[in-house]
């Protein structure tokens, strides 16, 4: 550092504040100090600062790999405001396993990240969270909520979304509409399908359990029943793929002899024909403020804890069978 402050005509104080972020700098001296940690390939020690300020400016990140674009487009969100903020991001795939999770959260808190956040795996028991929080480390719990009032937690709005879904089906005259739900355990899984229930009373249709299949049996086990849906709701991503698939093997057509929605923006709903009608969830935002909400705990380890439910975007088009 002693070599980059006189190569760039500052102190080395002034080096340090470039490097750590610790305070701002005028652009015209940053740009100097930058100009000569590049042309020397300096690198701190962020293990050996870590020792003397007790953090070491890192955020872990588990969250399963495996989950589709989704997730995806979830990390860059993530990483990208983790890199505005000054702090590096380490991640650890859970493989939507809790073994995995475990595992995972260990490796994080081993490289002595200075917060986590978490997508849950589907398992009910075993979960490192409440190990986690008497241990008193910072962490957010995003996408998969739970119903703790202890935790500080990001996630879409499912229940009224899915609701939503259920209700313009039956605006458009169907009476027999389906679900294909996501993994059991899951908390995404147990909103939507309440979403669904609450859908159908407000449109004055009767529950029905056989309409309700799990990812396992996917749309065959619908289309099977002696009474098959005339409209079908995928739970996420992945089922609405399922579903397409499915269609497209027994020769149906998309919003006309089965109107097909789902639960899950992706980027090729625009470009099948018809395009499918889905609610968006609010992705990058929900990134952003996971990110946000840690480095706030992180701040302040004392506040009160937070859930926030971002609203979702229904995004209308003919798959429905709406023209």
């Amino acid at each position: 550092m002693r070599d980059i402050a006189e190569l760039a005509g500052v102190s080395i104080t002034t080096v340090s504040h470039v490097v750590n972020s610790t305070r701002s700098v005028a652009p015209d001296t940053k740009a100097r100090v930058l100009d000569a940690i590049e042309r020397t390939g300096y690198t701190g020690d962020a293990i050996a600062r870590s020792l003397v300020t007790g953090g070491t400016r890192s955020l872990g990140l588990a969250i399963s790999l495996a989950a589709g674009p989704y997730f995806a487009e979830l990390l860059r969100a993530i990483e990208h405001e983790t890199t505005r903020s000054g702090y590096t991001l380490v991640l650890a795939d859970t493989h939507d396993e809790l073994d995995a999770e475990q595992s995972a959260v260990r490796t994080l808190r081993s490289r002595r990240v200075d917060g986590l956040i978490l997508t849950p795996s589907p398992s009910t028991s075993g979960t490192p969270v409440p190990d986690l929080l008497k241990l008193g480390v910072p962490i957010v719990l995003l996408d998969r909520l739970t119903t703790s009032q202890h935790i500080d937690q990001v996630g879409p709005e499912n229940v009224y979304a899915t609701s939503g879904l259920v209700r313009h089906l039956a605006e458009l005259g169907h009476r027999r509409i389906g679900m294909i739900s996501g993994a059991a355990g899951l908390a995404t899984t147990s909103e939507r399908e309440l979403g669904y229930r609450l859908g159908l009373g407000r449109s004055r249709l009767t529950w029905d359990n056989d309409l309700v299949v799990p990812a396992e049996s996917g749309l065959g086990a619908l289309l099977d029943l002696a009474s098959p849906p005339t409209a079908v709701i995928a739970g996420n991503n992945a089922m609405l793929t399922a579903v397409l698939h499915e269609c497209r093997r027994r020769g149906i057509r998309v919003g006309r002899d089965l109107a097909v929605v789902g639960y899950d923006e992706v980027e090729w709903a625009e470009l099948l024909d018809p395009p499918v009608t889905t609610v968006a969830q609010p992705v990058e935002e929900m990134g952003r403020t996971a990110v946000r909400l840690l480095l706030e705990r992180i701040a302040n380890p004392d506040r009160p804890a937070v859930t926030k439910r971002l609203p979702t975007t229904f995004i209308h088009r003919n798959s429905c069978g709406c023209p």
